[in-house]
C-alpha cells in the first residue's frame, strides 16, 4: 500500500507551483488499466482516505483533492479544465499550476499518470522486503470464483454460529482429554502416520485460501488467483482479495477471518473421520491445523493477524506507518502535527502495534546474523544425514521414510535459498541507501544568482 499526500493541500502547491513543468494546456493521461475503489470506508485517519488500484495490484492511498484530480483526467481535458471541475467538487479554489504540480510531483511518481518512456517504467512499490517472492498461480481467478461462489453459504451467520459451537466443544473434549500435544507424541515414530499428518496440514492450507476468496465473494467483493510463493523464507500460499478494499470494514474483516473459519469447518471435518475411525493420526492433524491458526493470528508480519489489526484500526498499511510513527514521537514533531495524522484510537492501535513489533523483528534479525554461522552448520550436517537416510531407505524400500526424508531437506533448503534472497534484498537496500547519502553530501554547483527549493 502507497500513501500519497499533497503538502498540505492547495496552500503547499500554490507556493511551489513554479517547479512544475506541465504546461497550463497540456493533457495528462491515466495510466491504464486503473480501478477506483474510493473512499476506504472505517478509515482510522483524520481526513478520509481514497484507493485506487493500479495495473500490477499496487494499491495506493490518496487524499481527497489528489482523487478528485485523478479522476478529472480523462485524456481529453487540459489543466485549465481539469483545475475548474476539481474547484467546483473541492469547494475550494484550484489552479491549473496546482493541478500541474500535484500531476507532475504526486501522480506520475507513483504511476496513477502517464509518462514518456512508460513502456521501460518501473513502478514503485512498497515493503519490498516483505513482498512475496517467485510467487506462481495455483489457480485462476475463473476457477477461484467458482469455488468462492460454491461455498459462500458456509459465511451464513447461522452456519457460522453452529461451526463455531461445534468446535468449541470438540476442542474441550479434546484438550480435557488428550492435552495440548499427546496425539502429535503419538505418530512422531511412525513415518507413515507422520507424512499423512503433513499432508492433511497442506489441504488445511489450501483450504484455509479458499476461506479467503468465498468471505471476499460472500461480503461483495471479486477474488482473485490463489497462488504460492516464498514469503520471508517460507514457502506459502495465498490469495489475491485486494478488491475488499470496495467493500466496508465488516467486509474486510469478514475476509481476513475466512481462512482460519476455514480452518475450523476442517477441524471438524477431521472430528467426524476420527469418530467414524477411532484413528489417533486425524487427532494429530487436528492440532497440526491449530498450530496453523495460531501462526496465522500473529500480526508481527503480514498474514492474517496484520490484516485483521490493520482493518480493525482503519489503516491499510501499518508497516508503512512505522516511520511516521517513531519519527512522531519525538516532541518537536508531535508538537506540529502532519497531514497524516490518525484519529486518537488509531493511533494508540498503531503506535502499540509499532513499538512492540519493530523491536521483535530487529531482535530475531539479531539473533538470525548472530547464529548464521552455526545455523548454517547445523543445516549442512543436517540434509547430509538426510541424504544417506534416504539412500539407505532406497535400498530397503521404505517409500514412506524416503518421503519423509525427502520432505525434511526441501524443509532446509528453501529457508536457506529464501534467506539467501533477503540477504541479498537488504544489500541492495543498504548500498542504494549509501549512494543516496554520498549524492546528497556532495555540494551542489548552481549558477551564480539562481536559487533552487
Amino acid at each position: 500500500m502507497t500513501l500519497v499526500e499533497p503538502q498540505a493541500e492547495v496552500e503547499a502547491a500554490a507556493e511551489i507551483a513554479i517547479e512544475a513543468e506541465l504546461d497550463a494546456g497540456a493533457v495528462p493521461r491515466l495510466a491504464p488499466e486503473l480501478e477506483f475503489f474510493g473512499e476506504y470506508q472505517g478509515s482510522g485517519y483524520a481526513e478520509p482516505r481514497y484507493l485506487v488500484r493500479r495495473s500490477d495490484g499496487q494499491v495506493v492511498q490518496l487524499t481527497q483533492l489528489l482523487d478528485l484530480v485523478l479522476r478529472q483526467i480523462d485524456g481529453a481535458r487540459d489543466l485549465r479544465t481539469i483545475a475548474r471541475e476539481v474547484t467546483v467538487s473541492f469547494g475550494r479554489q484550484v489552479a491549473a499550476d496546482d493541478v500541474a504540480y500535484l500531476v507532475e510531483h504526486k501522480l506520475q511518481p507513483v504511476g496513477l499518470v502517464a509518462t514518456e518512456g512508460d513502456a521501460d517504467r518501473v513502478l514503485p512499490r512498497t515493503d519490498l522486503l516483505l513482498a512475496l517472492r517467485g510467487h506462481r498461480t495455483l489457480l485462476g481467478q475463473r476457477q477461484v470464483l467458482f469455488l468462492a461462489r460454491a461455498l459462500a453459504w458456509l459465511h451464513r451467520p447461522l452456519v457460522v454460529t453452529l461451526v463455531l459451537a461445534g468446535a468449541l466443544a470438540f476442542d474441550g473434549w479434546l484438550f480435557g482429554r488428550h492435552g495440548a500435544i499427546g496425539p502429535l507424541v503419538s505418530v512422531f515414530n511412525q513415518p507413515l502416520m507422520l507424512l499423512t499428518v503433513f499432508g492433511l496440514g497442506i489441504l488445511s492450507m489450501v483450504f484455509h485460501e479458499f476461506g479467503h476468496a468465498s468471505a471476499c465473494h460472500y461480503s461483495g467483493a471479486r477474488p482473485g488467483r490463489i497462488g504460492c510463493g516464498i514469503f520471508l523464507i517460507w514457502p506459502s500460499l495465498y490469495t489475491d482479495v485486494t478488491d475488499v478494499y470496495r467493500v466496508g470494514r465488516r467486509g474486510r474483516l469478514r475476509t481476513d477471518l475466512g481462512g482460519v473459519y476455514f480452518n475450523t469447518i476442517f477441524i471438524l471435518g477431521l472430528a467426524g473421520a476420527y469418530v467414524g475411525t477411532q484413528h489417533p493420526v486425524f487427532l494429530a492433524a487436528i492440532l497440526f491445523v491449530h498450530f496453523e491458526i495460531l501462526d496465522q493470528l500473529l500480526p508481527v508480519v503480514r498474514l492474517d493477524g496484520y490484516f485483521i489489526l490493520a482493518d480493525l484500526a482503519g489503516v491499510p498499511d501499518l508497516f508503512g506507518r512505522i516511520r511516521p510513527i517513531l519519527t512522531g514521537l519525538l516532541p518537536r514533531n508531535r508538537a506540529a502535527g502532519h497531514p497524516g495524522e490518525l484519529r486518537r484510537g488509531s493511533r494508540i492501535a498503531v503506535t502499540t502495534w509499532v513499538l512492540i513489533t519493530v523491536p521483535l523483528l530487529l531482535g530475531e534479525l539479531v539473533w538470525l546474523v548472530w547464529n548464521l554461522p552455526r545455523l548454517t552448520r547445523t543445516s549442512v550436517n543436517s540434509i547430509t544425514n538426510y541424504v544417506r537416510a534416504i539412500h539407505t531407505a532406497v535400498d530397503q524400500h521404505q517409500w514412506a521414510s524416503l518421503t519423509l526424508d525427502a520432505i525434511a531437506v526441501l524443509m532446509l533448503v528453501i529457508p536457506a535459498i529464501g534467506l539467501g534472497l533477503l540477504g541479498l534484498k537488504f544489500a541492495g537496500r543498504f548500498s542504494r541507501a549509501g549512494v543516496r547519502r554520498a549524492v546528497r553530501a556532495r555540494p551542489s554547483r548552481s549558477p551564480r544568482g539562481r536559487h533552487r527549493r
